[in-house]
């Protein structure tokens, strides 16, 4: 007699950018039943074309779906697709759960948290270190925070996105671990790009100076991904300066609120800023690296014509 064939509980995905858009590959990948939502509909039709049924609205995700997984910009999309009069919780059934997996501000996953509690809605806040690469190729890294039996329902599917989940508590301490990631992440790439260009300034090549990086004791994945794409000068955003520099407006929010000082991230927003302002709002964040060079080489030319 062959063995029964598992059937796994329909969840939504709401939010089709890069990141939304390759967790939903990675669900219809697993066999799990999957609506599709995005405010730009025509950003889900590779998806339905797959086997994924499309929702006119954010308002049927909980109302057809057990698990609802969110990935949105900002909290101002967070707000709209969950929040809003047609958003996910407007149409939940009571006993879902919705998984959210932006960044986004303290402030708005409290008012999630909130409204979720008074429909009877389980609420995890569960943001990831990775881009949609490392989504596709199965690495992804995920923070949940949240009540643990919640957790425990959906693993199943969590770990079809991700196999490495760290539970770090309840309410709200996943966004701020997030967050705290970002401030490493963000610093480590204005800190790669400041050695680059010295080390270029004196003759180097970019190349050489990676593979020595990349074999240091502050080697790491990031600098690993990122060293090819630098050294072709390549800046096709996996997370472009613009939310780079939203995330740390997010980190300087929270520390304001948390009376802690964070002088090199205010450094670190006021370079990332200057870099948006100077043409590279919509590239990858390392980016930092030719805005700075950039920078570099015309002051020489300003001292060599004095």
């Amino acid at each position: 007699m062959a063995a029964p064939v598992a059937v796994r509980a329909p969840v939504a995905v709401a939010g089709l950018g890069k990141m939304g858009f390759a967790i939903a590959e990675r669900m219809l990948d697993a066999g799990f039943p999957l609506f599709v939502f995005n405010r730009t509909a025509a950003r889900a039709e590779p998806l339905v074309q797959r086997g994924a049924v499309g929702l006119v609205s954010a308002r049927e995700a909980l109302a057809r779906a057990s698990v609802c997984v969110t990935m949105l910009a900002d909290d101002a999309a967070l707000e709209a697709v969950v929040l809003g009069a047609d958003g996910v919780l407007a149409g939940a059934r009571q006993g879902t759960t919705l998984v959210d997996m932006s960044t986004v501000s303290v402030a708005v996953s409290e008012r999630v948290a909130q409204r979720a509690e008074t429909a009877g809605i389980s609420y995890l806040r569960a943001p990831v270190s990775g881009n949609p690469g490392v989504v596709r190729s199965g690495s992804l890294t995920i923070v949940v925070s949240g009540e643990e039996t919640a957790l425990r329902e959906v693993e199943e599917i969590l770990r079809a996105i991700g196999p490495t989940i760290h539970y770090v508590g309840e309410g709200e301490r996943a966004r701020v671990v997030k967050l705290v990631l970002q401030i490493l992440i963000g610093g480590t790439a204005e800190l790669l790009a400041e050695a680059l260009v010295l080390g270029e300034s004196a003759g180097i090549e970019r190349a050489r100076l990676l593979d020595v990086v990349s074999a240091s004791a502050v080697a790491s994945p990031f600098v690993k991904y990122k060293s090819e794409p630098l050294v072709r000068d390549d800046y096709s955003a996996t997370f472009t300066t613009a939310m780079m520099l939203k995330d740390v407006d997010l980190v300087l929010d929270l520390a304001h609120d948390a009376r802690v000082e964070l002088p090199l991230t205010e450094r670190l927003r006021a370079l990332l800023r200057a870099t948006a302002e100077g043409g590279y709002a919509d590239v990858d964040f390392m980016a930092l690296f030719a805005h700075l060079r950039q920078a570099g080489a015309g002051q020489s030319t300003a001292t060599r014509t004095r």
